[in-house]
Order: C-alpha cells, then structure tokens, then sequence
C-alpha cells in the first residue's frame, strides 16, 4: 500500500486562555504566528464566534489552537480542561496525552531548556529513554509537551522490532486480561513463525 501522506498539516486544540498560549508558543518557544481565520456566525445556531489561529513549528507543520468566545472555562483539577480526568485517575495516565517535537541536537534542545525555565513554563522533568531525550512541559492548557531530539538513529533492526510487537499486541489484546506477558510469549512464537522467511529474503 502507498504511503500518500506527507506529514502533519495541523494538529489542532481549543484553548481558554489564547494570551497565555501566544505567550508560551510564539514569545516563549519562538514559534511563529503563520494563520489565523475569524469565524462570525459559523455552524449551527448556538455555535460561538470563535478564532482559528496556527504557528509554524517547523518542516512544514503547524500547530493551531481555536479560542470559542464566551465559553465558561470548566473547573477541572487534573490534567488539561478538555480531557476531563477524574481525581482517581493515575497521573502517569493523565501525562501520557501529550505532543512531542523535535529538534536536531542537544544544544537546541537545551535552549529550549533555556527559554522554558526563563518562563512562566519551566522544563518538569529531563528524561533519556531508549534512542531518545526529552524535556517536558504543561502549555498554558494543560497540555504536555515534550521537545526531544535522537541521541542515535534507529536501526533497521529495531524498526522490524517494532513491527514485531505490534502484530504481537494486535494478536493479544482482544483476549480478557492480556497482559504483556501475553505480548511477549507471542511476539516469540512470531520469531518463530518468520525466521526461516527472513533467512530465504537475506
């Protein structure tokens, strides 16, 4: 099957507090204000005015936020005031929505350290994780974002590797109580099944 798509056009949010998002994004992060579309009398009756506004982050991606006018900010305690979480859920839960965006090297990735803990957003943790690096942050919203960058390139190995575990957990998860000893014991058994495949192909 053909992969057509060429990237992200835009990954769009609402926001209750447009200052402080322009403030994080663009004077903070430095991320220019590329679009914006006022909409009066848009939709369905009870459909608020609202504006559509878009920064560049980068290869061709944008990140765009709408701002509905009038609309109560709802009183929630965790996470963002969209994801609506309740209080018994675990935080590790909560942070697991996030964005993620990267940059080409450690020192880009600590000016963006530099300029978060210079804001009202300081960096909240600092974390290598397998091929990676990441600093994390919550927006103005609530949200999660992480700035990371590639400390090695994946292997070709690790790509097979991950489709590897997928099949497993596409396998897996429909079964009642599947837990990832399940996706293991099966991902082995798919080693198995393939070998003499990948042996043929070499």
């Amino acid at each position: 099957m053909d992969h057509l798509v060429r990237g992200v056009d835009h990954a769009a949010f609402p926001t209750f507090d447009p200052a402080a998002t322009v403030a994080f994004y663009r004077d903070t992060l430095g991320f220019p204000v590329v679009h914006s579309i006022c909409a009066a009398g848009w939709g369905p009756e009870a459909h608020p005015d609202f504006i559509h506004f878009f920064f560049d982050i980068g290869g061709g991606d944008r990140l765009a936020f709408f701002y509905y006018f009038g609309l109560p900010t709802p009183d929630v305690t965790k996470g963002d005031v969209y994801a609506r979480f309740d209080d018994e859920t675990p935080d590790w839960f909560v942070r697991s929505r996030h964005l993620a965006l990267h940059v080409d090297s450690e020192e880009n990735l600590l000016e963006y350290r530099r300029r978060l803990d210079a804001s009202a957003w300081p960096v909240e943790m600092q974390i290598q994780h397998e091929t990676i690096e990441s600093i994390y942050t919550h927006d103005p919203n609530g949200y999660m974002v992480e700035i990371t960058r590639a400390m090695r390139p994946v292997t070709p190995q690790e790509d097979l590797d991950a489709n590897l575990t997928i099949d497993a957990l596409v396998d897996v998860v429909s079964r009642p109580g599947a837990t990832l000893d399940d996706l293991l014991v099966r991902k082995a058994e798919l080693i198995v099944e393939r070998a003499g495949h990948w042996q043929d192909a070499r």
